[in-house]
């Protein structure tokens, strides 16, 4: 065979669209003073004032002759997008801030992740599910101690009414939801997004009439800091900051409706939250893709990718495209397809070979089930989630379990109630100040432990019985303000039940509490019974 014969091997592939990012077309905000103009809610005063400045802008005359565009040779110039035109879209006209992530796609993880979508529901459940309870004030506490046993009795008799009444009064605000659904929906958001909204709207005496959630993906933060601005389909809202009483600067409502901001904290970004699935992102695509692959294998009849190799012949265009049609879409949904391919016999020169090479053999990494499973811990750690809280298969014991959840309490559930229940007693000052609003905490002990402990420190004299009852969820009762006084007779049977449980303790053999009972096996005798022998 001659060496300076030439040989060409051909290899098709197919060219992928471009991807078409749906989250930044659904962006409300960004788009042109065109199609923002005529929005419903927007003050005639507002419109005339930007259309004068629009109009004002320079034109593109005036920036190639100034110079202000980067330009080369025969009309080639910079196709870099001016930080200044950023003023044409919502954005610079309403003056509000871009958030740093893409508030629809984060949103649309909390559809799309399992392992989010659990550990979010997981927080919310824990931390604002749970119901809430109205406690009586430091402030108010001092003043009862203070006060005379009859003036005290009477003042803890009104307290009790007042509970009642301003928990009607806090679920009348809102006819469809109750608080705890409500507040559920703006957790949701802020764990999801990093952002949530309660609306506070008041009467025309400027009492508190409608409480409310707000989706987060609708709403914009002022660059002043001065309010908030919601855009959905062909309308705009603006809301002031609760407690605020500045003048509507975009729209014609002079009463607008005030906005509760809860937010993720994060060091890059002042204006919006950050949700926690951010510092696990790489986890979560990685898992969508990994389950994608499967997705593809088995639409695919388990039928892997194929290298086609051809010797001896030559196909023509239309059945080359016909083979590459059917490897890429003919076997999907198919569970038997046929593909006829024409071939040239073989000749006494010539041998006519067709080949098909899987490239892969089987489901890759055994379905990527460990790789999920990381993916998975991942965001369950990014959460600070344990697994014993989304019912994982293969949860720890259940001393691991009893601890893990006394951590999540503790780091996680506690301190975001708290934080929670101050902005929430914003709302609850306006109507009293006796009362503070308080959610109801995760309980790491079953009811019947939870009962022995009250009952001991009742007894004891630690607790009052009107305290005891509270932690309970009861009503006070007279006389449960003294301590409590048992009966000579009771008094005597408690003191014999304290004094067997504490000798039962203490002859434990391996029990930390054991004072003068056995050791722990294979610890050999005390040391004061070597003594006695010694003797």
């Amino acid at each position: 065979m001659s060496e300076d014969k030439e040989f060409f091997i051909r290899a098709k592939t197919d060219t992928p669209l471009p991807e078409d990012d749906t989250f930044i077309k659904q962006d409300p905000f960004n788009q042109s003073w065109d199609i923002v103009k005529d929005l419903q809610g927007l003050d005639a005063n507002f419109k005339r004032r930007t259309s004068r400045l629009i109009k004002g802008e320079a034109t593109q005359g005036y920036i190639d002759s100034s110079r202000a565009e980067s330009t080369g040779r025969d009309g080639a110039k910079s196709k870099e997008i001016n930080s200044g035109t950023v003023f044409r879209n919502a954005y610079g006209l309403f003056d509000v801030i871009t958030p740093p992530w893409n508030l629809y796609e984060l949103a649309s993880f909390y559809d799309t992740s399992f392992a989010n979508h659990a550990a979010i529901d997981a927080k919310v459940e824990n931390i604002v599910g749970l119901g809430y309870e109205f406690k009586v004030s430091a402030r108010t506490m001092l003043k009862l101690e203070a006060s005379e046993p009859k003036t005290a009795e009477n003042a803890r008799k009104r307290i009790e009414r007042a509970k009642i009444e301003l928990s009607d009064w806090l679920e009348s605000l809102n006819t469809e939801d109750s608080f705890t659904t409500t507040m559920e929906k703006v957790f949701t958001d802020l764990q999801a997004t990093g952002n949530g909204y309660l609306e506070v709207g008041r009467t025309v005496r400027g009492d508190i009439g409608y409480v409310g959630h707000i989706p987060s993906t609708t709403m914009r933060v002022r660059r002043l800091r001065d309010g908030f601005v919601q855009v959905i389909a062909n309308k705009v809202v603006y809301f002031r900051n609760f407690g605020a009483t500045n003048p509507n600067p975009l729209g014609t409502d002079a009463r607008p409706n005030e906005i509760i901001h809860f937010k993720e904290y994060s060091p890059l970004n002042t204006f919006y939250g950050v949700p926690d699935i951010m510092s696990a992102i790489g986890s979560l695509h990685g898992d969508q893709l990994a389950s994608q692959y499967n997705i593809d294998y088995f639409q695919n009849k388990a039928t892997p990718r194929y290298v086609v190799t051809l010797k001896g012949a030559k196909l023509s265009a239309e059945a080359e495209d016909k083979m590459f049609r059917f490897l890429q879409t003919g076997l999907k949904g198919q569970n038997h397809r046929t593909l006829y391919i024409p071939l040239p016999g073989d000749s006494d020169t010539n041998k006519v070979e067709f080949k098909m090479d899987p490239v892969e053999n089987g489901v890759q990494e055994a379905s990527f089930k460990e790789y999920r499973k990381q993916n998975r811990d991942d965001i369950l750690v990014a959460h600070q989630v344990p697994l014993s809280k989304i019912g994982g298969s293969d949860s720890a014991a259940i001393a691991a379990a009893l601890s893990q959840d006394r951590t999540f309490k503790e780091q996680v559930a506690r301190p975001a109630q708290r934080n929670l229940e101050k902005m929430i007693n914003k709302i609850v000052k306006e109507k009293t100040d006796i009362l503070e609003f308080k959610f109801n905490e995760l309980t790491l002990t079953d009811e019947i432990a939870q009962s022995q402990i009250i009952e001991r420190l009742v007894k004891t004299q630690v607790m009052m019985p009107n305290e005891g009852r509270e932690l309970l969820g009861l009503p006070q009762i007279e006389g449960g303000n003294e301590p409590f006084d048992p009966k000579p007779e009771q008094a005597a049977n408690d003191n014999a039940d304290r004094a067997r449980d504490t000798e039962r303790t203490n002859n434990q053999s391996d029990g930390p509490a054991t004072v003068s009972g056995r050791n722990p096996k294979g610890e050999g005798r005390k040391v004061d019974d070597l003594t006695e022998m010694s003797e």
